[in-house]
């Protein structure tokens, strides 16, 4: 958690620097911001306005610093290490070397500046980035370099044109001192540039990120070893090899200030160059681990902002593509459970079974609406699907409270099981509890006749069908008794009938039930005896037999075909 703290810690610096409506593009409140077609002409007119002045201010103090670093070695270099007002600000061509680095800064600024103005100019337009305009937002760190060595360049040219009584070692001396600044400064100007466009570069690689690295991150290496180690290093071989030779002078006094000089420009400019190499890398990497902090919590809709264009831009599509992925899977499987179950959905998820299957004893409940083909033919389709699904919400809601699972929906009926795949300790009694409750629910909510079925026996459970397609599903007498026990049980206005089987497994859910007789149903040689809940009976009946008969009555006719 230090790390989240650290970076917490900075943003108010950032905002500082780069601008509320940069750092909260860039890092947003809680999360990184991903939906840049919000962005409005005004506000890509702020940032853009914003990161012109930025780069310009940049400019100015980097190149600035590097050139009292520049021109106090070059003076130290042919005044043998004397650091002295003579030496330095009052030395013949002073205002020279100042005129070469106005010059330089000019011209890195109109360079740099020019270069960038076409992505500005395209970023206020709110357009989308085709195939060249994300190269060449890409290809800014790269230009940026060249408009910084350019003008260094060109500050050599300043520089011997104004000067006066110079010589050929004079003019080697600063095109050296020069070239040095430049590649110091090209490299601060690609790591920088680098960060501070990447509000650009997040617009342009929004629809079309970036699959390989254009600049990697050895480049932002090398750059920061150009400028920590190479540039002062080389310029300590230069010093020594130009005394060995005679063209420079040989140091004065105790202190060598040339040596001193270059290794004070190498920790100064090793920090702030590792600095820039680090942030470049660690904030990225932050959010993504920020990301992959709200990912593990379920939040699937997060992701991250691509603005890099080196194998850290490619890790961070890769994250957004994976994180998609796995959405996309969610939601998948969501859809999948809600066709076959929670129970089913995990079990085919995890095992991978196939088709396959086995004995199990289960409590079997059928549940089916009375008349519902009258309904839906006199009654708006709209209205008949909001009552079937206001139907099909309580069978399931209470099928799920006592661990069955909703085996399937058949238009105005459902089938559910208790004890597959997931055993159950008393599949019977949950079966039979389920039932009272469905019942009591579906009378005082829905204004529809039903009935209920429930049968407990042995069945066949498992995936029926092809190599291509199967489902989970329960074969078996108990599952045809059921049905039938539903359809006797809608001769009464919501009605429960349950077989002996099923009671005498139940335990103490059988004190609930009471047997009302015996009946042969349609499709079956002996008679099943029947049980309704006590809590449906009525209150005063002259005896079972009448009360079976009562019910059965109306449905006698069609029992024995």
């Amino acid at each position: 958690m230090v790390a989240p703290r650290w970076a917490a810690a900075r943003r108010p610096m950032q905002r500082l620097v780069l601008g509320r409506e940069i750092a909260v593009l860039l890092w947003g409140t809680s999360e990184p911001v991903v939906d840049w077609g919000r962005l409005d002409i005004a506000t890509r007119n702020r940032l853009a306005k914003r990161a012109t002045v930025i780069s310009i201010l940049v400019i100015v103090l980097s190149n600035a610093a590097i050139s009292v670093e520049t021109y106090l070695l070059v003076q130290l270099a042919f005044n043998g290490g004397v650091l002295s007002y003579d030496s330095t600000i009052g030395a013949p061509n002073f205002s020279a070397t100042v005129a070469a680095v106005a010059v330089g800064l000019v011209l890195n600024v109109l360079f740099g500046i020019g270069m960038l103005h076409p992505q500005m100019r395209w970023f206020r337009t709110g357009s989308l980035a085709d195939h060249d305009r994300r190269k060449a937002v890409q290809y800014v760190p790269y230009r940026q370099v060249a408009a910084t060595v350019m003008a260094w360049f060109c500050a050599v040219g300043a520089y011997i044109a104004v000067a006066d009584r110079v010589t050929a070692d004079r003019i080697i001396g600063v095109a050296v001192a020069f070239t040095l600044a430049a590649a110091s400064s090209g490299a601060l100007t690609f790591l920088f540039a680098e960060r501070a466009l990447r509000p650009l570069a997040v617009v342009a690689l929004h629809d079309y990120p970036a699959t390989h690295a254009m600049y990697g991150v050895r480049s932002r290496m090398l750059a920061a070893w150009a400028v920590s180690s190479s540039v002062p290093l080389i310029g300590l071989v230069i010093l020594n090899v130009g005394r060995g030779l005679d063209i420079l002078p040989r140091p004065q006094g105790r202190t060598d200030w040339a040596t001193v000089i270059l290794a004070i420009v190498a920790v100064t400019a090793g920090s702030r160059v590792v600095s820039l190499v680090a942030r470049s890398i660690s904030d990225p990497l932050l959010e993504l681990r920020q990301a992959l902090f709200k990912v593990d919590k379920g939040q699937l809709d997060t992701r991250v902002a691509v603005y890099d264009s080196s194998e850290i831009g490619v890790l961070q599509h890769g994250f957004n593509d994976l994180v998609k992925g796995l959405q996309e899977r969610e939601r998948v499987r969501d859809l999948f459970a809600r066709h076959v179950g929670d129970t089913v959905a995990e079990r085919a998820m995890t095992s991978e079974l196939g088709r396959s299957g086995t004995k199990a004893d289960v409590g079997v409940l059928f549940v089916d609406i009375l008349g519902s083909t009258t309904m839906a033919e006199h009654q708006d389709p709209g209205e008949t699907a909001e009552l079937l699904n206001a139907f099909f919400t309580i069978v399931d809601e209470v099928v799920t409270r006592h661990n069955g699972l909703i085996n399937k929906f058949e238009g105005d009926a459902a089938l559910a099981v208790f004890g597959a795949p997931v055993d159950h300790p008393n599949p019977a009694a949950a079966a039979l509890a389920a039932a009272r409750e469905m019942a009591r629910q579906l009378r005082g909510e829905l204004p529809i006749q039903w009935g209920i079925g429930v049968c407990f026996g042995t069945t066949f459970a498992g995936n029926i069908g092809s190599e291509r397609r199967y489902e989970y599903t329960v074969i078996g007498d108990p599952v045809n008794e059921c049905a039938r026990l539903s359809d006797l049980a809608k001769t009464v206005n919501g009605s429960v009938l349950a077989n002996a089987p099923a009671v005498h497994a139940a335990e103490g859910e059988a004190r609930h039930w009471r047997s009302v007789g015996s009946r042969v149903v349609r499709g079956r040689e002996e008679a099943t005896e029947l049980f309704m809940p006590v809590e449906f009976l009525p209150h005063d009946p002259p005896s079972f037999s009448d009360v079976l008969s009562s019910i059965l009555r109306p449905a006698r006719r069609t029992l024995r075909l």
